[in-house]
């Protein structure tokens, strides 16, 4: 800990954020500019704050922060939530919420905090608007299947379904586009690079970019396939536990599902993948597993290729 340092834990939500301080205590703030502005005059040079990323609600008063020169850090909200498992903490408000942060602050070490670029930012909000059709796509084709078992033929709700079905899928089109071409004018050279990937398609290579900010906060691959969710949870204990492994699931499942859907492609034309897909099946391991294995390789690829700056090469074995 730097006791240089005097650390303000943020707990912020829609209409206002709780803030504790060791010089401080308690108190809570509105979570607009007033707010902001009546905050800003408690701290100093030495402040460090410290709050979780939580939705749009940390935006404006990160960037605020950020732009006045304030030390800042902004966490995974699942860190903080482990943390206060750990501490055995039951009662969870607001203000126990900061008081915890701060305490997170004390004993962890902290990395700063830079805003990511606005094409960055601009692309994730269409991401996430494409992601939202695509929820809606599947729930929509899930009424539309249970209406046609029933006899309905070409009923009112189903006409109406496919009309429905038919505009959402123009608009992701027009949002993947748009990506896209955002993701090229900015990044052009790493978008080439990624999609001479063997199994890496535009739309991934797109995701894979935006998702991970062009691996640009990560220090390894394998950060990488956790923060995606498709790294590898082990659950054994002595020799009575023996739970099955399983990939965790977190992070872009759209991103996820994308790659899994490029390691059939991997399989077929990409040497390393292909290598490593044959030997983990001659082990009598489940092809699905293989597969698995298989995205975590193409994530590999990808990371390397993008802090390298070259492309792929069949050539080069990635040990």
């Amino acid at each position: 800990m730097n006791k240089s340092k005097l650390f303000f834990g943020i707990d912020i939500s829609k209409d206002s954020f709780d803030v504790y301080g060791d010089s401080l205590g308690h108190k809570s703030y509105p979570n607009n500019k007033e707010g902001f502005k009546l905050f800003l005059k408690v701290l100093n040079s030495s402040s460090h704050c410290v709050m979780e990323a939580t939705g749009c609600y940390h935006h404006k008063l990160s960037m605020f922060l950020y732009g006045k020169g304030i030390a800042l850090s902004v966490l995974n909200p699942v860190v903080i939530k482990r943390f206060i498992q750990m501490k055995l903490k039951r009662v969870k408000t607001d203000k126990s919420d900061a008081f915890m942060i701060y305490n997170y602050a004390l004993e962890q070490v902290l990395e700063p905090w830079e805003p990511e670029h606005a094409y960055i930012i601009r692309s994730k909000e269409l991401l996430s608007l494409i992601q939202t059709y695509s929820r809606q796509s599947t729930a929509l084709k899930n009424k539309l299947h249970a209406l046609e078992n029933r006899g309905h033929g070409r009923s009112v709700p189903v006409t109406s379904i496919l009309r429905q079905l038919r505009q959402l899928k123009k608009e992701r089109r027009l949002l993947e586009d748009e990506l896209e071409s955002l993701i090229k004018s900015n990044e052009p050279k790493l978008f080439s690079r990624l999609t001479t990937i063997p199994g890496i398609g535009k739309k991934t290579a797109v995701l894979m970019m935006v998702s991970t900010s062009n691996f640009k906060t990560f220090d390894s691959y394998r950060q990488v396939s956790s923060f995606l969710g498709l790294a590898p949870n082990e659950r054994s204990s002595g020799s009575s536990i023996r739970g099955k492994s399983r990939i965790s699931k977190t992070g872009d499942g759209l991103l996820r599902n994308h790659l899994f859907m490029c390691s059939f492609t991997a399989c077929i034309h990409n040497p390393q993948c292909k290598a490593l897909y044959d030997r983990i099946v001659a082990k009598g391991k489940s092809k699905k597993l293989a597969l698995i294995a298989v995205c975590n390789k193409l994530i590999k690829q990808a990371f390397a290729i993008a802090k390298s700056g070259l492309p792929y090469d069949s050539d080069y074995a990635m040990n």
